[in-house]
């Protein structure tokens, strides 16, 4: 069959999957950073292709993922309770250990309720969509994560009728002027990152909070890159500005401080009574299996107990974002371990993501639509296990590799 009948004979369809050419000329260029296997993990090291590498660019903040701690509660629970749920929460899927879990969350967060999903992702999807209705209007920061747009997405697609607004990263005054816009007596919800997944700078909250007093709305908070990593004992934004009451909604995964994976959501006992009964991605998914919910339970007994991890975290974050910038990096608005090396330009932002792989440093390639154009970067992320000789190691090379590429 020749190539012109194999194409005549794909379904309309898949064409733009056959035609989609992106990837497959990165690979065939040696510039494909995307989809490396890992062989193993060990600390802060990684093993790829038989290679060590130091670990720069992993979400796993307090180092639990790998903790024995971890690792044997998880093993505990499989004997009672089996690999999998096998069903939703709102059916048979439900454990005593979610529920134990649950009431943990609540109180770690100082909140009433909390409830838990299979993924963080899901948590934003199953959360926003089950919150906001017909006539409601919610509001975005620009630089919030991918899954909490889709949440939006998903409740614009089922409920239409309901309003989005983005607002530019942390400009409170384009916050409200859009409030102010907003009928008064309509339902309206401010959404946003506690830390921000790329820029590792941390949302206005306090001001936030302000205006949504001021025009009577609800403030959700995702808190996937903070809970583990700010505040004093690691209790994320709210702790960060000393007032639990700033969001009605507080969100977080547990794939990324917590060593696990899963995701919670709390705040009073009637708004999370509302969401377990109406959250569509809740009702219809298995339930987070019980080897992941010992694994989050052990991670959180151990952020309760052993402040030091956080307090070292935060100290690798103020390291490391003073010495790029005293080399020359522009790391943007960071503050916190997530730290970007903003490139801009999208074929440097490759060649020294390679720069830095060969050289046996794992950091993440960003560009966009994940970022806004021009704004390619490094991303870099830290865990509190890191040791300072690694962490001086890994500046002098990115000085090196940065300086040959004129990036600094």
């Amino acid at each position: 069959m020749s190539k012109k009948e194999e194409e005549q004979k794909i379904a309309t369809v898949f064409k733009k999957c056959y035609d989609y050419k992106d990837a497959s000329e990165a690979r065939k260029s040696g510039f494909y950073p995307f989809f490396k296997p890992i062989q193993r993990n060990s600390g802060t090291k990684v093993y790829i292709d038989g290679r060590e590498l130091l670990m720069a660019g992993s979400n796993n903040y307090l180092g639990l993922a790998n903790d024995p701690r971890l690792k044997e509660a998880a093993e505990s629970v499989v004997e009672q309770y089996g690999t999998s749920c096998s069903g939703s929460r709102f059916m048979n899927g439900t454990l005593d250990l979610h529920e134990q879990l649950e009431a943990e969350l609540a109180e770690f967060v100082g909140k009433e309720s909390a409830l838990c999903y299979t993924t963080g992702y899901q948590t934003n999807l199953g959360a926003i969509s089950a919150v906001l209705d017909k006539g409601d209007h919610v509001i975005s920061d620009k630089y919030n994560h991918a899954s909490i747009m889709d949440a939006i997405f998903l409740t614009l697609g089922m409920k239409h009728n309901v309003t989005l607004h983005r607002y530019k990263h942390n400009n409170l005054d384009e916050l409200e002027k859009i409030l102010k816009r907003i009928p008064k007596n309509a339902g309206k919800l401010i959404v946003t990152d506690g830390v921000f997944s790329m820029e590792g700078d941390i949302a206005e909250l306090v001001k936030i909070r302000e205006l949504a007093n001021k025009y009577k709305a609800g403030v959700y908070l995702d808190e996937a890159h903070a809970i583990g990593v700010i505040g004093a004992t690691g209790r994320g934004t709210c702790e960060h500005y000393g007032d639990n009451s700033l969001a009605d909604l507080t969100m977080c995964t547990f794939s990324k401080s917590f060593g696990s994976i899963g995701g919670f959501v709390a705040g009073s006992a009637e708004i999370l009574d509302y969401i377990k009964h109406t959250s569509r991605p809740l009702i219809f998914s298995a339930s987070m299996p019980p080897a992941n919910i010992a694994a989050a339970r052990k991670a959180l007994e151990i952020i309760k107990t052993e402040p030091e991890r956080v307090h070292r975290l935060q100290a690798i974050a103020k390291k490391m974002i003073a010495g790029f910038s005293s080399i020359g990096f522009n790391v943007g608005t960071a503050v916190t371990p997530v730290v970007p090396l903003i490139i801009g330009d999208t074929d440097k932002t490759f060649m020294f993501w390679k720069s830095m792989y060969e050289r046996g440093i794992y950091v993440n390639p960003v560009i966009t639509p994940a970022v806004p154009p021009k704004r390619s970067l490094i991303r870099t992320s830290y865990m509190s296990i890191h040791t300072d000789a690694e962490l001086d190691w890994f500046l002098e090379v990115a000085e090196q590799e940065g300086k040959k590429l004129g990036i600094i």
